[in-house]
């Protein structure tokens, strides 16, 4: 008799995966393969080279795990994985641990932020994959504590965020290491130029997959826009947060930001905990833990969260500020509506950001729904600039300054300009206007300015474990003013351009 049932009706029987993984799947509860799943699973139990191009949300994770791990039963050799961000490693390493525990599988997670020494005890066990950060991993391979030799299965998790970030350098000495015979599994959101231009240096005549074009948002995410005043954002998170009543992941675009807003939000008496690069690894982990658990309903993040939060079940995704580059908003709002679920995603715009907002409507193609805002409840909680100065303060020790070239140096208030501002053009809702803003603050480096169709890195930086940039000894900073007087004209100054506003009678 011929079986008529489709492969996802039959689960995930019928894709060439082992018995014992297959019973490992149904222990796990995993029971119906998501498309990308369906389709590249068969492909890379072949032995092939995939490229796997899907939004955030879809269940890559697995679709290169099943295939690494019978590949690893059938060659004996080792698997390496490398990713973006620590978060995303550990979740990875997590999944790895629930297929492999049955089969005695080990693995070894080279992070920043954890210990060398543990690490290095791991990697002497003779781990059967590692999983990775690109910087971490070049330290050891520096200090020659790890070999990649035996390496047979290689995947790329994530390859534009990397690229992004700037870590195109670090990955081309990594793969110096890895033998040439190897499978190859490179999964991206994005099919960018740079992700071709790698496919065609590390890979042999892979077969792409592709699930959902670049910029496409979840289909179950509801969008929704509000546009209001900077001053007012906290007093409209405060209404939306008595309104809805699930989890919500709170998008800032700048940690000293996140952090602020945290402490309003405990101030106004809602659970919330903070995750950005300025945290430990132990308090990332701390937070995210707490977060699915339910210790804290709101989590405020940059977009070092964007990616890798494999959260079920967040109500709301709400951005508090517009991200810098247009394609994180798809990946800010893939934490929500995941698993099939519907979700709901939020973004506050001021008046100026007309221009973002013709960005992020351009790359989803959509428009998306202004909503009036409504009557806003009295201001409370709110954290000001000087009270997390003086906690910083007492963080470090009473009035201890920075150092800078051997010179003190008070601290800046919340808001001002840093001393290499990034800046930009934008126009306001309206169009044809221009106005000049700053994209960074005090105590936070100025964020990359990076493009998908050149360099993948800042000119005189490297990335650190978690993209953000560092200065190079030697080096000219990006948006620093040239000797000799500002810019603008000989000696002169820059001339200040005051935002136009373009929403008047729309509730702001």
């Amino acid at each position: 008799m011929t079986n008529t049932q489709s492969p996802s009706e039959e689960g995930f029987y019928g894709l060439g995966i082992a018995p014992s993984l297959l019973e490992v799947l149904a222990k796990l509860k995993y029971t119906t393969p998501t498309p990308i799943q369906q389709k590249a699973i068969p492909i890379a139990v072949q032995g092939k080279d995939v490229i796997g191009i899907a939004q955030t949300g879809t269940g890559k994770t697995l679709a290169f795990s099943v295939p690494m791990l019978m590949r690893l039963a059938a060659t004996k050799g080792k698997g390496l994985v490398l990713l973006p961000t620590r978060e995303l490693a550990l979740q990875v390493e997590e999944t790895l641990a629930k297929l492999g525990k049955q089969a005695g599988l080990r693995t070894a997670v080279l992070i920043g932020g954890a210990s060398m020494n543990m690490q290095i005890q791991k990697i002497k066990a003779n781990p059967h994959v590692i999983v990775a950060t690109p910087g971490r991993l070049n330290d050891h391979l520096e200090q020659h504590t790890v070999k990649l030799d035996t390496v047979s299965v290689l995947v790329l998790d994530e390859a534009d965020r990397m690229l992004d970030m700037g870590f195109a350098p670090q990955i081309n000495r990594i793969l110096k290491h890895v033998p040439k015979e190897r499978q190859t599994m490179l999964f991206s959101a994005t099919m960018a130029p740079e992700i071709s231009k790698m496919a065609a240096n590390y890979m042999a005549m892979p077969v792409r997959v592709e699930i959902a074009r670049a910029g496409t948002a979840a289909d179950q995410v509801e969008q929704e826009l509000f546009v209001v005043h900077k001053n007012d954002k906290l007093r409209l998170l405060d209404k939306l947060l008595q309104e809805y009543h699930g989890t919500v992941l709170v998008f800032s675009r700048t940690k000293h930001g996140a952090t602020k807003i945290c402490k309003s939000l405990k101030k106004m008496g809602f659970t919330a905990t903070e995750i950005h690069s300025n945290r430990s690894l132990n308090q990332r982990k701390e937070a995210l833990e707490g977060f699915k658990s339910g210790k804290y309903r709101v989590m405020v993040a940059t977009d070092i969260a964007a990616r890798g939060i494999d959260v079920i079940g967040i109500e709301l995704v709400l951005n508090f500020d517009l991200p810098d580059q247009a394609e994180d908003y798809v990946h800010r709002i893939g934490r929500t509506g995941r698993a099939g679920r519907s979700g709901k995603a939020i973004s506050f715009a001021t008046p100026e950001q007309g221009r973002d907002v013709r960005d992020i409507e351009k790359l989803v193609r959509t428009q998306l729904n202004i909503t009036k805002t409504p009557v806003l409840p009295p201001a409370r909680g709110q954290v000001t600039s000087e009270e997390l100065e003086q906690e910083e303060r007492n963080n470090f020790g009473g009035d201890r300054h920075k150092q800078r070239g051997g010179r003190r140096e008070q601290p800046k208030p919340f808001g001002r300009p840093s001393r290499f501002p990034a800046t930009q053009s934008k126009g306001g809702f309206g169009g044809g206007a221009t106005a000049t803003r700053s994209t960074s603050t005090p105590g936070e480096r100025a964020p990359q300015q990076t493009q998908r169709s050149g360099s993948t890195s800042i000119p005189g930086t490297k990335p650190n474990y978690d993209g953000e940039y560092r200065r190079d000894k030697g080096a000219k900073a990006p948006g620093s003013r040239p000797a000799g007087g500002r810019s603008g004209g000989p000696g002169g100054r820059r001339p200040k351009m005051a935002p136009r506003k373009f929403f008047g009678g729309m509730g702001v």
